[in-house]
């Protein structure tokens, strides 16, 4: 599907992959980005309707952050980070939709109405109104946002030859351990020179992680695979997961 919506902007940049094009973009090809934002406007209507449960029209406010969370996307987006563009912009759009439906339920305390209609129904006159509260619907909307997170966390974790038995087995079983890797896996990760070893290599550098961190090597090594865990959560742009290990960062 994703290779349909985009077949315009490849056919006619078909010498160049789609990610060689985000390059030029990221070093100043603003017509290019504008062909592609028009390119793949079907894209972004796709997975802001998925987050809104309903059709997206190009006028609607939702569309509009839908439009800015895919430029966000090409500016920030590398090959390092173990995703494709897609992949990467499918979740920086649908994370910022659910933002953007946070904030404006914050401010109006009231339900929302979701309207889905077929071009026959619409020809007869006839509008199918699903009526959901704010509550049920975000209830829902995160449920399926946290499903689709965990997918493409084991996804990413099979690339690295982990699984989620391997964390189960390899979880540090005191609370000041597991905070210790995960303090080290955040270290890893702001290190952009590390950062890209462990995206290259699919390994930890062990070696270079021992002289920033108050911890043995034995201690990294022992811990290794739930560090690469936190470190590829924190890489990525899973909401979810991110705030489960807020708390533990902020202290």
């Amino acid at each position: 599907m994703r290779a349909v919506l985009g077949l315009l902007f490849l056919t006619k940049n078909k010498k160049r992959t789609l990610e060689e094009s985000v390059l030029l973009i990221q070093q100043g090809d603003r017509s290019l980005l504008n062909e592609m934002i028009d390119s793949y406007k079907p894209f972004i209507a796709k997975n802001v309707s998925s987050v809104c449960k309903r059709y997206i029209f190009e006028t609607d406010d939702e569309f509009s952050i839908g439009l800015i969370a895919f430029n966000e996307a090409i500016e920030k987006y590398s090959p390092a980070q173990g995703n494709s563009l897609l992949r990467f912009a499918e979740v920086i759009i649908k994370r910022r939709v659910i933002d953007y439906i946070r904030k404006q339920s914050k401010n109006q305390h009231v339900s929302i109405d979701l309207t889905y209609s077929t071009l026959e129904e619409e020809s007869a006159g006839m509008v199918i109104v699903n009526e959901l509260s704010l509550e049920d619907f975000k209830k829902k909307s995160d449920e399926e946002q946290r499903k689709e997170e965990i997918i493409q966390f084991i996804q990413l974790l099979s690339s690295f030859d982990l699984s989620f038995s391997d964390l189960i087995e390899n979880s540090p079983k005191h609370i000041d351990a597991r905070e210790n890797a995960i303090l080290i896996a955040k270290v890893l990760v702001e290190k952009k020179e590390l950062k890209d070893f462990l995206f290259e290599k699919k390994r930890l550098p062990i070696k270079q992680l021992e002289k920033l961190v108050d911890v043995s090597r034995k201690t990294i090594e022992r811990n290794r695979k739930y560090i690469i865990a936190i470190a590829l959560i924190l890489s990525s742009e899973f909401v979810y997961l991110n705030d489960y290990l807020k708390g533990v960062l902020e202290t």
